[in-house]
């Protein structure tokens, strides 16, 4: 009986217990012993196995159920390492602010309260050794008290189980990162950065009483925003080679597991969905889509809706042209070169480069090359991610996708009419393409085409052909569809739109954008002079 796959579950001892399919990181548990720095941060994208490898540690360091847990690691890689010994000798402190995602600021420090509340009640068999003070102290926490050291909450935990145990502590902050991005999105950033600044430095600076401390997340926030004063933590970030294949699959771990479940056949086309990823040297799969892959035995895009994009967004939101000429390179199949610091902090998406790193980190763009200093070759990954830029971008960025895609569909079809009728509906009900301005507005529209049609048609913008260069040009991949070629004009007043979308078209026909199409075989050709005015769009067209 072949073993279950574990879609969801992120407790080490659950996928064991319930025989489901375990791809063995167990390895890396002797890499971090051997690694002798006090506190380690590891930054990856969602979804890549952070959470489930943070369980793994707490069941091998805890002390409590510590013969019970020595069972989870039967057969697995660490059993047979001179480390194992180190299976149950500590007490282990294991918290995810992954969860912590409110609205405003009051609503986040209700939650933190909650999550310590439960924390501590996790260890409240040691109330009893505890002295008057520090049992006053632990109760504060444990009952949630207005004016407890909430501050100071991890650090005193350390010291109390220290105490108890008389062996020091493993610390596990899983996803620290998260409560921050929810706060800057949400406006109550300054709130959350001096709680959690205080709340960490604490704990990690200089504290005898721990053994290690882990702490994963999506992005490394500025040693002055979060670890001030901290010379201890070192990041295991996306850019390095240590730890590369920790989080997430090598391709050697996705070809035995496709194999195990009979499916080697396909490897080339999951490498074509999944693969792309590179941390440090290493190409790594994103292991929440193989596992989806491996249940539901379809090819299709499991991680892009997984989590929140809206970062993301609104940085698109407010994009200059040069992040739309990047993005139309990017949709194109093309790379970029970009510069990618290790440090994140929230002021830089306001800058030009901001909206790179935050795909680099969230694994919609990938590292394809290390150039000089921090400069960097990006491309998007996989055919996963192109789908997300399809559905994604189109959807959340330029109009919904029961908007565009008949628009897109009335193209194709010849029914140029029924084109022009659906664009200015988009136009007239959706305040993103309002928004735009001037060019941008064509800029939208392109790399709507771009990534819509990929699958059809070669997708061309800013071209030279004839006597000049042409806005946009869609070259059919079978021949037997037709070409479309498309000129964009700005009118200045609601009147003289028809005029300047007959000048568009007439610049088609005397610039000769469309000469050569004929030789290719393309029997059908369209040129599409469009103008815009505010809300209002006018197309002119003839076939050739």
């Amino acid at each position: 009986m072949k073993k279950g796959i574990g879609i969801g579950i992120e407790d080490f001892r659950k996928i064991i217990k319930e025989d489901c399919y375990y791809f063995d990181k167990t390895n890396y548990i002797e890499e971090l012993l051997k690694d002798r720095t006090e506190i380690k941060l590891f930054t990856r994208p969602r979804r890549f196995g952070k959470t489930l490898n943070m369980s793994t540690l707490k069941y091998f360091f805890d002390v409590k159920n510590a013969e019970e847990n020595r069972k989870l690691f039967k057969d697995l890689y660490i059993e047979k390492s001179e480390y194992f010994k180190e299976q149950g000798q500590y007490p282990v402190i294991f918290i995810t602010l992954k969860d912590l995602k409110k609205n405003a600021w009051e609503e986040m420090f209700f939650g933190v309260k909650e999550l310590l509340r439960n924390l501590y009640n996790e260890f409240n068999f040691i109330r009893d050794t505890l002295s008057e003070s520090d049992l006053k102290e632990f109760d504060k926490i444990w009952l949630k008290e207005e004016f407890a050291n909430y501050d100071n909450s991890l650090l005193n935990l350390t010291k109390y189980l220290y105490n108890y145990y008389q062996k020091e502590v493993v610390l596990l902050i899983d996803e620290y990162d998260s409560p921050l991005i929810t706060a800057n999105q949400r406006g109550y950033y300054k709130e959350a950065i001096n709680f959690f600044r205080n709340f960490l430095s604490l704990v990690l600076k200089t504290n005898s009483n721990l053994k290690m401390g882990v702490l994963t997340g999506i992005v490394q926030v500025a040693k002055e925003g979060i670890f001030s004063g901290l010379n201890n933590v070192r990041t295991y970030n996306i850019l390095g080679d240590k730890f590369e294949t920790f989080f997430g699959l090598t391709e050697e771990e996705v070809e035995n597991a496709l194999k195990y479940f009979e499916l080697e056949y396909e490897i080339e086309e999951v490498k074509k969905w999944y693969d792309g990823y590179k941390f440090g040297s290493s190409e790594v799969y994103n292991p929440w889509s193989i596992l989806n892959y491996l249940a539901d035995r379809k090819l299709q895009a499991y991680w892009v809706n997984t989590s929140d994009n809206a970062l993301i967004y609104d940085s698109l939101k407010n994009s200059t042209i040069d992040i739309f000429n990047d993005l139309e390179r990017l949709f194109e199949g093309k790379e970029i070169k970009k510069e990618i610091s290790p440090f994140f902090t929230f002021e830089e998406l306001s800058k030009y480069d901001g909206i790179w790193q935050l795909m680099v980190y969230n694994g919609y763009l990938k590292i394809s090359e290390k150039l000089e200093d921090d400069q960097y070759m990006l491309r998007i990954p996989n055919y996963e991610i192109q789908t997300f830029f399809k559905k994604g971008f189109i959807d959340k960025f330029l109009v919904s996708g029961n908007l565009f895609n008949p628009m897109m569909s009335a193209l194709l079809e010849g029914n140029i009419e029924e084109f022009e009728k659906r664009l200015q509906e988009i136009f007239l009900v959706n305040t993103s393409f309002h928004d735009l301005k001037g060019k941008k507005v064509y800029h939208a529209l392109f790399l709507g085409m771009l990534i819509w049609l990929r699958d059809k048609y070669e997708v061309k913008s800013n071209g030279e052909r004839g006597h000049g260069r042409y806005d946009a040009m869609l070259i059919p991949l079978n021949k037997i569809k037709p070409a479309y070629v498309f000129e964009f004009k700005v009118s200045k007043t609601i009147k003289g739109l028809s005029a300047k979308a007959e000048e568009a078209l007439e610049q088609i026909k005397e610039k000769k954008y469309d000469v050569g199409l004929k030789e290719l075989g393309i029997s059908k050709i369209y040129r599409i002079g469009i103008a815009f005015k505010g809300k209002n769009v006018k197309v002119k067209y003839e076939i050739v």
